[in-house]
């Protein structure tokens, strides 16, 4: 049951995170950080990916690493300008649709101590006022809630007068009706976190991508590419079969390409992606993965994630440009900003090559480049670029403008 239309994370505010002291970032639809190495990319998306799990109520190691944090000592969690940070808190702050979450997440920094969260959630408060709203008798005066909740209400009072009428005492019945309400309140939370929850920091690996034995712990894909093959299953066994034609002619991007069948042997176990390359002879077999080269694979698993409608509805991308020629990153990014739009996706891409930023258009407000940096301080920061202030209308390409020192994220080293 779908009770709000909650799709956007449109600010995050973190604090005391490794390098990350103290920002609040107002996110897009489609979002790009480029900057320096050590400069505080992923370290912003691991802050995020901590709020993730917070949402979730899963803090434990195990499950913060398949997640893509890279998870140490609960001291070296903070940020350590100063010497007191490694006791302080971590403090996360998300704003979904105008709608806030935000956790405290402590660590007392002893041995197998787990992280806790000592904040009571926001989203908490807002689905118990909805509920109000859903079993109120009374015609609500918020002109915007009432028309999505009204049809609701009626069904839920409708209801509520049925428990009502059944055998018991006065006090069963009470006890009835809110777990009633307690359990429509905790589905609404969840619905509201939802978004943020499921976040994840994918960054593919070759070796992943190249074996299809495992499947990783987080379904439908693993952050390291664990599980594509039983994606790609599904796709086929759609009856429309529409994905999997996306899929394939979307794969086009890659010249050989022509088609791909999946071999899936259960006497021996042999899970294979047979693929067919135009230039080869008539009379050969389908390559399978195993011998592709590996953008194909990288190009392969991105546009999966992107139309798949079990992947995460929020999540990033760490290193896009691993095993990509230049142009197809900038190919690349148009198509994943495409189909982030297409299929209401939000979307953050980490990158050091400057051929992504050619993917992305300054113009449209939902898609936006931040440059990530670190401060005289060492804290790390950020800049939004706009072509009013950075490029200042020109007709300048984005990557001319990186590597010509105008935006920004070079390093100084060299």
């Amino acid at each position: 049951m779908v009770l709000l239309d909650i799709t956007m994370i449109e600010k995050v505010s973190i604090k005391n995170y490794k390098s990350v002291q103290d920002i609040e970032i107002e996110l897009g639809r489609f979002n790009v950080f480029i900057g320096e190495n050590g400069c505080g990319k992923s370290n912003i998306l691991e802050a995020i990916t901590l709020g993730a799990a917070s949402a979730s109520d899963k803090l434990d190691s195990e499950f913060l690493f398949n997640r893509g944090i890279r998870v140490t000592e609960p001291r070296f969690m903070r940020s350590a300008f100063q010497k007191k940070n490694v006791l302080n808190p971590i403090k996360l702050s998300f704003s979904i649709d105008e709608l806030d979450y935000s956790c405290e997440l402590t660590n007392d920094n002893k041995p197998y101590s787990k992280w806790i969260n000592k904040s009571n959630s926001n989203s908490e408060v807002i689905g118990k006022e909805i509920v109000d709203l859903l079993f109120s008798k009374k015609r609500s005066k918020s002109k915007e809630i009432d028309p999505e909740l009204s049809e609701l209400r009626n069904s839920f009072n409708s209801l509520l007068s049925t428990l009502d009428k059944l055998s018991g005492t006065k006090e069963e019945k009470e006890n009835l009706r809110g777990k009633f309400k307690s359990g429509i309140s905790s589905s609404i939370e969840k619905q509201i976190l939802n978004p943020l929850s499921n976040f994840v920091i994918y960054s593919p690996e070759e070796s992943s991508l190249r074996s299809f034995e495992k499947d990783g712990q987080i379904e439908p894909l693993g952050r390291r590419g664990e599980g594509l093959f039983k994606l790609l299953k599904t796709f086929v066994k759609e009856r429309s079969n529409k994905k999997i034609k996306l899929l394939k002619e979307h794969l086009r991007l890659i010249d050989w390409f022509v088609d791909f069948e999946i071999s899936d042997n259960k006497l021996t176990e042999e899970k294979n992606l047979n693929l067919k390359d135009r230039f080869l002879a008539k009379e050969l077999d389908f390559i399978d993965q195993r011998s592709t080269n590996e953008g194909f694979l990288f190009l392969l698993f991105y546009i999966a994630l992107l139309i798949s409608d079990e992947t995460p509805d929020f999540f990033a991308i760490d290193n896009i440009e691993n095993g990509l020629n230049p142009k197809l990153c900038e190919r690349l990014t148009k198509l994943l900003n495409q189909l982030s739009e297409q299929n209401e996706k939000q979307v953050i891409l980490a990158t050091h090559n400057p051929s992504v930023l050619n993917g992305i258009d300054l113009k449209d407000p939902d898609q936006r480049l931040f440059m990530i940096f670190r401060n005289k301080l060492g804290h790390t920061k950020f800049r939004r670029i706009t072509l009013e202030n950075e490029i200042q209308g020109s007709d300048i390409r984005l990557s001319e403008a990186f590597l010509k020192g105008y935006i920004g994220g070079l390093s100084k080293a060299f």
